[in-house]
């Protein structure tokens, strides 16, 4: 059993955006003409063995949505058993945040909130994400971020663990944070932080097993660290199948296994409690 915590379903509006040009020229990788089928994704899901994904939506600043909260919950909907939802909202407009936060996660059954903060070029402690962060703890669902530098062309300061994730984590100690993207060049930083702070967590996605830093192995073979880490590939930037090589290389006991594939995902998350749409 495998759980993605950090996947998206590109739409051509995503994946056509500026701000990937520096990802594009990192993998020389071509942008498909049209759009790709969710069973694009699941394929490439099976081909990894993820039995589950965390599908993330994207609203950005001036463009609006990248991948709509609707499009999301239209997949989720269609693969219930595949997928859970991840709400993005308009960071400018709080108010109408909060409420379409609240709508995600009563009406759509979405399970959590992913704001990239580099994408609104501000860090994550600037006083428009509060009224989300309290919204979330009353809602029961985590808050899920960027950690960090920023691979897409955009500053990377917002990503840093220490002041923000650390401040945000004293101010909402309720709040279930989890830091995607494994923090680096802060990487320590962020494993401080969640040494720190009993509800913050970090997930894998955007690096492959053998790009992952020894003081982040060294923690998640650790007696508390063990159940900080959660196994995300960040789709399709990276296939799950190449970000799964070398796991057997990082020497993890069975249990640490199991913690870090899904059991920590279905803990942070409340997967095992949630109820599949009919």
């Amino acid at each position: 059993m495998i759980i993605d915590a950090w996947m998206q379903h590109p739409t051509r509006r995503f994946l056509d955006h500026d701000m990937f040009e520096s990802l594009r020229r990192w993998r020389g990788g071509e942008v498909p003409e049209g759009e790709i089928p969710i069973d694009g994704s699941i394929q490439a899901m099976d081909g990894a063995g993820v039995a589950f994904g965390l599908l993330t939506a994207w609203h950005a600043p001036r463009e609006g949505a990248l991948i709509s909260n609707d499009e999301v919950a239209g997949w989720v909907a269609a693969h219930p058993d595949r997928f859970a939802g991840l709400a993005a909202v308009a960071l400018d407009r709080p108010m109408e945040a909060v409420r379409e936060l609240r709508r995600c996660v009563s009406e759509l059954g979405f399970i959590g909130l992913r704001m990239l903060p580099w994408l609104w070029e501000t860090p994550p402690t600037d006083r428009r994400f509060y009224p989300l962060y309290a919204a979330c703890v009353d809602l029961g669902v985590p808050f899920c971020t960027q950690v960090g530098h920023t691979g897409p062309l955009r500053p990377s300061e917002p990503g840093r663990p220490i002041p923000h994730i650390d401040q945000i984590a004293l101010d909402f100690p309720e709040l279930r944070i989890v830091g995607g993207h494994i923090g680096y060049p802060w990487t320590e930083e962020m494993i401080a932080v969640c040494r720190k702070h009993q509800n913050v967590y970090i997930d894998t996605s955007a690096y492959t097993s053998r790009r992952l830093p020894p003081e982040l192995v060294a923690y998640m073979k650790s007696r508390s660290g063990r159940h900080k880490v959660l196994f995300g590939s960040n789709y399709p930037m990276i296939f799950p199948e190449k970000a799964l090589e070398g796991l057997d290389e990082l020497g993890l006991d069975p249990e640490t296994r199991e913690l870090y594939l899904h059991a920590n995902a279905e803990r942070v998350f409340g997967l095992a409690q949630r109820e599949r749409p009919a």
